[in-house]
């Protein structure tokens, strides 16, 4: 909280600064292409209420102040209350600890709160320097956005009574959005270093008829997709990510060249990505993009619930949960397409993720939450690693299918109407391969195979340049082995917001 007051003093200094220089940067008159940029740009605000009442931008020789806030309210079916340290905050998602009907806030539901800064410097012909910093946070608490700490807050409080925590990448760190530095050009492509998002989770922004959104995408919501397996991975603290396009074509690469002592959610990481826009006839075009990921040792972390009965659930009185880091070496490919002709935008997408055995077990580490959360620092915390749950002790590796496929439709340029589908899949991975598994498809244990199904639609209306006012409703549900541990087998959640964009 006093991190977020802080940061938040200094971006509202700032904007009061930029506010007041505008007419001095409107002097600076740009030539060529880079006029026809400026002219089509927003312009950089006046006063107070240009901020609010117009497209304008905290703008300054290259500088922007930009950002959300999202607020809303809604309802769930079995649901769990409001955790004000979560990135996501309500529990839109069905999830273990969700239980029983309430009303509360609905923080971050079409998209993350967060404030930051941007810049573009030109530094000779067409190659300029790109920056960006920013950090994602609660609407209602102002604190910064930790999944990481939210977890570990309800360690040691019992399943129906947790929080709606959810693990994520923002860890809240001061920049637990992106942070990163770098050299962009038309013909030479762009390449930039330090904190950034994943190719993946790039790709659920532009391929998800949500975008990645908390309250009706469960593939934005849990983020497994955009981590490549682990959601902590949806974002890398020390990577070096380069992007070019060549005609209609593209091409990207990731490596995340740091480990845990730097903040990321495992020992390593590389991606690569191909895709391109492809026109069809009348004004349609297809855009297809395929993305290869390998991370290893990577983290996951979750809070076992206390004793189940032969179904998986758990037996009142409910225990303390235990907080356990799940340490894996994931593989991934995505395949994703969307197309697009007038108002009408068609979603789809596809991910396979294979779990395996980490390269190089843990016995200790610091969460990228920091230091507060130390995982198997001494001999008693050791058991809160599990390095055995993929490909060893009798296991085998575990399989696990994302799809989904939804539309967007402009009724007016300023009304929006949304839909979407969403299926994951999970093998049953008991057993070896040389020995064959031992195939189960209930909810007696967490090896079981299993599906979940989530469906949304909502309404978007942009009442005015950087104000939409939303409505919407997602139904999810588990089963088999992906309900282990579940209180409750579905979730249905409406939800209305009204959001701020600058």
């Amino acid at each position: 909280m006093a991190k977020l007051g802080i940061f938040a003093a200094v971006i509202l200094a700032a904007a009061g600064a930029f506010c007041g220089v505008e007419a001095r940067a409107a002097d600076v008159v740009p030539t060529g292409a880079s006029a026809a940029t400026a002219a089509s740009a927003p312009k950089p605000c006046t006063d107070g209420w240009s901020f609010i009442a117009t497209d304008c931008q905290l703008t300054w020789r290259g500088i922007t102040v930009y950002g959300t806030i999202d607020a809303g309210f809604g309802w769930q079916s079995h649901g769990a209350q409001w955790d004000p340290r979560s990135a996501v905050g309500a529990s839109y998602l069905i999830q273990k600890q969700n239980n029983s009907a309430l009303w509360g806030p609905a923080p971050n539901a079409l998209s993350n709160s967060f404030i930051g800064i941007k810049g573009t410097e030109p530094i000779g012909g067409n190659v300029s320097v790109v920056f960006a910093l920013d950090a994602g946070f609660d609407p209602y608490s102002l604190r910064f956005s930790s999944g990481p700490g939210a977890i570990a807050a309800n360690a040691g409080i019992p399943q129906n009574f947790a929080t709606a925590y959810s693990d994520s990448s923002r860890a809240g760190q001061w920049f637990n959005g992106q942070g990163y530095v770098g050299v962009s050009s038309p013909t030479y492509g762009t390449l930039t270093v330090f904190r950034q998002n994943s190719l993946t989770l790039d790709a659920v922004f532009d391929y998800d008829p949500f975008g990645a959104s908390y309250g009706f995408s469960p593939i934005g919501f849990q983020g497994i997709t955009c981590g490549g397996g682990n959601t902590e991975n949806c974002r890398n603290s020390t990577s070096l990510k380069y992007r070019i396009n060549v005609g209609q074509f593209r091409a990207a690469a990731l490596w995340q060249f740091g480990g845990y002592a730097q903040n990321n959610a495992s020992d390593g990481a590389y991606q690569f990505q191909a895709g391109g826009d492809i026109s069809t006839w009348g004004i349609g075009v297809l855009s297809l993009d395929a993305i290869y990921s390998h991370v290893r040792d990577s983290v996951s972390l979750a809070l076992a619930p206390g004793s189940n009965n032969a179904n998986g659930v758990p037996i009142p009185p409910f225990l303390p949960q235990t907080l356990t880091a799940t340490i894996s070496d994931n593989e991934a490919v995505m395949l994703v397409a969307k197309y697009t002709n007038g108002p009408l935008k068609v979603y789809a997408g596809y991910e396979h993720i294979r779990y395996m055995a980490p390269s190089n077990p843990q016995t200790a580490f610091t969460d990228i939450s920091g230091s507060f959360l130390c995982m198997g620092c001494d001999a008693v915390n050791n058991t809160n690693i599990n390095n055995t749950a993929f490909g060893v002790n009798g296991l085998g590796n575990k399989t696990f299918q994302v799809m989904w496929a939804g539309a967007k439709y402009a009724v007016t340029e300023n009304l929006d109407v949304i839909g979407a589908y969403y299926h994951y899949i999970q093998n049953s991975y008991f057993g070896t391969p040389a020995a064959g598994p031992a195939f189960c498809s209930d909810s007696s244990h967490p090896q079981c195979a299993g599906t979940f199904d989530g469906i949304s639609a909502a309404i978007d209306w942009r009442f005015a340049p950087k104000w939409d006012v939303y409505s919407g409703i997602m139904f999810t549900q588990v089963n088999g082995g992906l309900a282990f541990g579940f209180l409750q087998r579905n979730n249905i959640a409406p939800t209305v917001g009204l959001r701020f964009r600058f």
